[in-house]
């Protein structure tokens, strides 16, 4: 696994769980959740790139990195830096996990739970959408035979509805985790995700 400071995080860290309230509050706002998908995706920044690669401004961009580093899910990289004034910034973890029973014993931790769950969706539904306005950008071959839309209905005990999850987890980090073959092939970045919750028809 490689592990150089400016490879993206998906290749060279673990996934952080999140059980502190405060965490996830600073993770739940989105342009700091595109901050860490852009670091995420493309390795470490500076805030001048990160501005340009989101259309913010570098103050706006400098504010939300400095709460990011405040929750510990960014961190400077003075390793790539070329003089005293140039700061990079990368990912503290390769993907972040919480799990919304683990805010259940506090009212103002679960609102922030409930949060963090509903840009989650807006922005994974936003992402598909940019897909579909979009295509037109991509070769006849992505446009094709690369994006995909699934569901079914299934009849599951909780048990059973937790080793789905966890099989759809696996599938997802089995490809997050391989290393990209150094094979001269031009890929694009691809996201992917995956619902599984209890639904009634």
């Amino acid at each position: 696994m490689n592990d150089e400071p400016d490879t993206p995080a998906a290749a060279r860290g673990a996934v952080r769980q999140i059980s502190d309230s405060r965490v996830l509050a600073a993770f739940t706002h989105p342009l700091r959740r595109r901050l860490l998908d852009v670091l995420k995706v493309d390795g470490a920044a500076t805030v001048g790139l990160l501005a340009e690669r989101t259309g913010q401004a570098v103050g706006n961009v400098s504010h939300h990195l400095k709460v990011l580093a405040g929750a510990g899910l960014v961190e400077e990289a003075p390793d790539l830096a070329r003089d005293r004034r140039e700061r990079w910034w990368r990912p503290t973890s390769a993907s972040l996990r919480w799990a919304r029973a683990d805010f259940e014993d506090d009212p103002v931790a679960e609102a922030v739970a409930d949060a963090a769950g509903s840009l989650q969706l807006e922005r994974q539904a936003a992402l598909v959408r940019a897909w579909f306005s979009n295509r037109q950008e991509y070769s006849p071959e992505w446009r094709e035979n690369c994006a995909v839309a699934t569901e079914t209905w299934l009849r599951l005990t909780p048990e059973e509805a937790q080793e789905l999850a966890a099989d759809l987890v696996g599938v997802l980090e089995k490809w997050a985790a391989r290393p990209v073959p150094e094979d001269g092939r031009e890929r694009e970045s691809v996201f992917a995700f995956a619902h599984s919750v209890p639904a009634r028809p």
